[in-house]
């Protein structure tokens, strides 16, 4: 290599690494994707790996330097050879050491297991290294290959002057991809939901703009390594590393700031109020739901999702005239006594604190006891503590299912946490923990003090970030946890990877975990095939989708395969009216690319549509899962009946909040 070739390296290795994950952006993940959504996969994961492989590619350069240096100084170079060549043959050596070692640990660590964040974070290193090194040997190679053949052919530097770092990347991931083929008995085979050329497209678009990019960064790293004081080669590679590490930190900021003006923008859109509530209170609203005139909990700190769980409680009774929706429809008859066919026990009770109904977390709490007294939510068999979403949303068709199938003789208490969608909620989960444990423990206080025939069962529901922040009131105790709490069952859907609590309880043994208690499961068949007896033990039910990226997506999936990648993978299978079971068998953990193709899954899981059990939906499954994982009971025509119910009092609920 000339001087030239040996200061650009890195970019070109670069290059190299993103040409060969390219191909791989293409496999199929959790659910389909539109040929934007490919085209994001494909420019983050080339992307990251064109930087990491360009820091990794300057760190060997700098190694390479040091031995250039002790091979010329100990004379292991003939006299005759250039500082060029020397200098190449020092590139080329480093590459062939370090690509054996790195990739061997790797494999090591692979083979052995990988358990923690940081042994993800060693696999991932020595990962990075060995790849890059093998890279960089390749293109090396290549160069030399090239460059005789242009002597022999006598081009006059035209075929070396063609650019090489792309192509040999395109062919080393045709070389892998055959050699996993033979290995696995299965190739890469791209995602039937999208558009195989606009992805190949998207992909060679983002390749174009990312080479054009290069350049600019090699051209930025070029000035900037002349800066460098001093004439040794090492001190302007070290240079030339601060000017890669300040080009991803500026790179960084600027994805930074256009995700926080992406996420104000939902926030804005989240927290807007639909106009017609304003009066509501009184007219869809009664003395037993927060919010009403009656309530000490005002109906203007409930906030918009606050405010549409208050209207929408399922009536105990006909309604003679119902008032019109806001679009001018009138809503027919799904009071309990008429879906159910019988009359109602009781009024159900629906308790919900909104973040600014008080100030603090303990006159939240000390207001959400007051209005259960208020309510008399005691006296109901069935005492529903939830923990809502980012937003403080609380499932409609639970609280409905919930309300029918008890016949009205429930109770659901509701804290809200934040304002925001779940995604920005994250640095709230601390808060909303220790909220619903003051909450809780307050509660159960109180039921302890009743007399035994007159306590209600304590039942715990959450959906997504609100399944997380419910569980995580029990992390560290297993399911003891909810046992010594006095906590009777549990049902949690959509619960989200970042649950410390759901990965104690069905992770490797622990002395406070009773797995006969606990299950995961994908839909409702796979919990009757669970068996009678299994069933009978269960207490806390973690419903979860296969499909779901909420269910899926974590920060370790940068740097080790999770175990539903894993070689005992659950096949995918189709289920009518079902979720689908099982992940793609094409789906394969690869460091980054793997990550932000479950990163677009989350976002498209969340992406609403019809009524249907899919992905992050769970509304269709729900009515089946609050009768069994609580206890409750109703003929096949009544639960015919609910689910009817709930699908039709959906599309009421589209049409009023839309």
């Amino acid at each position: 290599m000339e001087q030239s070739d040996f200061v650009q390296t890195g970019q070109k290795v670069g290059l190299v690494m993103a040409s060969v994950v390219t191909p791989s952006t293409l496999a199929p993940s959790l659910s389909k994707r539109s040929w934007q959504d490919q085209g994001l996969i494909t420019g983050l994961s080339t992307g990251g790996h064109y930087l990491l492989a360009l820091t990794s590619q300057d760190l060997i350069d700098v190694v390479s330097c040091g031995a250039a240096g002790a091979a010329a100084t100990w004379g292991l170079y003939p006299d005759d050879w250039s500082d060029a060549r020397r200098d190449s043959i020092a590139a080329l050596g480093c590459e062939l050491a370090t690509a054996p070692l790195g990739l061997g640990l790797a494999a090591y660590l692979d083979r052995r297991g990988v358990r923690t964040a940081r042994e993800g974070l060693v696999r991932q290193l020595a990962w990075r290294l060995g790849a890059t090194a093998l890279s960089g040997a390749a293109l090396i190679g290549a160069t030399a290959a090239v460059r005789r053949l242009d002597r022999a052919l006598g081009a006059g530097g035209r075929l070396a002057a063609l650019p090489l770092s792309i192509p040999v990347g395109l062919a080393a991931s045709v070389v892998l991809d055959r050699v996993q083929r033979v290995a696995t008995e299965q190739g890469l085979e791209p995602a039937d939901e999208v558009p195989t050329a606009r992805g190949l497209a998207a992909g060679a678009g983002v390749l174009a703009i990312l080479y054009g990019v290069a350049e600019g960064e090699r051209w930025t790293a070029q000035q900037v390594r002349r800066l460098a004081p001093g004439a040794t080669p090492g001190t302007g590679l070290a240079w030339q590393l601060f000017s890669h590490a300040a080009f991803v930190a500026g790179g960084g900021a600027v994805l930074n700031a256009l995700w926080t003006r992406a996420m104000q923008r939902v926030e804005s859109a989240t927290t807007t109020v639909d106009p017609w509530m304003q009066t509501a209170p009184g007219v869809w609203t009664d003395s037993f739901v927060s919010g009403d005139p009656a309530s000490l909990v005002s109906w203007e700190s409930l906030g918009r999702e606050g405010r549409r769980h208050a209207v929408s409680f399922v009536r105990p009774e006909k309604i003679v005239s119902p008032p019109p929706l806001p679009d001018g429809t009138v809503p027919s008859d799904m009071s309990i006594e008429t879906v159910m066919g019988e009359p109602a026990r009781a009024h159900p009770v629906q308790v919900f604190v909104g973040l600014e109904s008080a100030a603090k977390p303990t006159e939240r709490v000390a207001l959400a006891i007051a209005e259960m007294d208020r309510t008399d939510a005691w006296s109901r068999s069935l005492l529903v503590l939830v923990s809502p979403t980012g937003t403080g949303y609380v499932n409609y068709v639970a609280m409905a299912a919930l309300q029918y199938l008890t016949r009205g003789d429930v109770a659901s208490v509701t804290m809200q946490y934040s304002k925001r969608p779940s995604p920005l909620s994250l640095g709230k989960v601390k808060d909303a923990r220790e909220q619903n444990r003051l909450l809780w423990l307050r509660i159960l206080q109180r039921v302890r003090e009743m007399a035994p025939e007159d306590r209600p069962e304590v039942v715990l529901f959450g959906e997504s970030l609100g399944a997380h922040t419910s569980q995580d009131v029990l992390l560290g105790w297993g399911t003891l946890g909810p046992q010594a709490l006095g906590i009777d069952r549990a049902l949690w859907i959509g619960t989200p990877d970042g649950s410390k609590w759901s990965h104690e309880v069905t992770g490797a043994a622990r002395p406070d975990v009773d797995p006969s208690l606990v299950t995961v499961v994908n839909d409702h068949e796979q919990l009757l095939a669970l068996g009678e007896e299994a069933r009978s033990r269960l207490r806390y039910v973690l419903l979860s989708h296969d499909n779901d990226g909420v269910t899926k997506f974590g920060l370790d999936l940068l740097n080790r395969r999770p175990a539903w990648l894993g070689p005992d993978r659950p096949r995918r299978e189709d289920i009518p009216g079902r979720s689908p079971r099982g992940i793609p068998a094409g789906m394969r953990w690869r460091p980054i690319t793997t990550f932000v193709q479950t990163l677009v899954d989350m976002k498209n899981a969340q992406v609403p549509g019809s009524f249907r059990a899919w992905a992050h939906d769970y509304r269709a499954d729900l009515p089946e899962f609050i009768r069994d994982v609580y206890g409750l009971s109703c003929t096949d025509e009544q639960m015919a009946a609910i689910q009817d119910a709930v699908r039709r009092r959906e599309a009421y609920r589209e049409g009023a909040f839309s």
